[in-house]
C-alpha cells in the first residue's frame, strides 16, 4: 500500500514538473487571429496574452463610421487569437494529463 501511495506522489510530481514545462513553453508560442479577412492581426501568446495588434492602413480613412468597424474588427480578431490560443493550451496541456482520470469537464490548468 505504501509502495502505490509512493509511486502515485512521484507521478503527481512528475505531471506537475511537465505541466510547469508546458506552461512555460506556452509563454513563448505566439498565435494570430485576424479580423476583417486579415485587416486587423492579433498576436497573443499561448497563455492568452495579447502581444501586438497589426493594422492594415487602408482602414485609416477618415470619416464617422470608420471608429466603430474598426473597433469591430479588433474585437474579433482578439476572439479569433484567444481561441486559437486556447486550442493550442489545451492541446499541450492534455498530452501532459494523458491517462489521468480526470472527471468531464475539468480542464487540467
Amino acid at each position: 500500500m505504501k509502495g502505490q501511495i509512493a509511486g502515485m506522489m512521484r507521478q503527481a510530481q512528475q505531471m506537475q514538473e511537465k505541466m510547469k514545462k508546458v506552461q512555460h513553453e506556452l509563454e513563448s508560442v505566439e498565435i494570430e487571429g485576424q479580423g476583417g479577412s486579415g485587416l486587423i492581426k492579433v498576436t497573443v501568446t499561448g497563455r492568452q496574452k495579447v502581444k501586438a495588434i497589426d493594422i492594415n492602413p487602408s482602414l485609416l480613412i477618415p470619416g464617422e463610421d470608420d471608429k466603430e468597424i474598426l473597433q469591430d474588427l479588433i474585437v474579433v480578431a482578439i476572439n479569433d487569437a484567444m481561441s486559437r490560443a486556447e486550442k493550442i493550451a489545451n492541446e499541450k496541456m492534455s498530452s501532459v494529463t494523458s491517462g489521468l482520470p480526470l472527471p468531464p469537464g475539468l480542464k487540467p490548468f
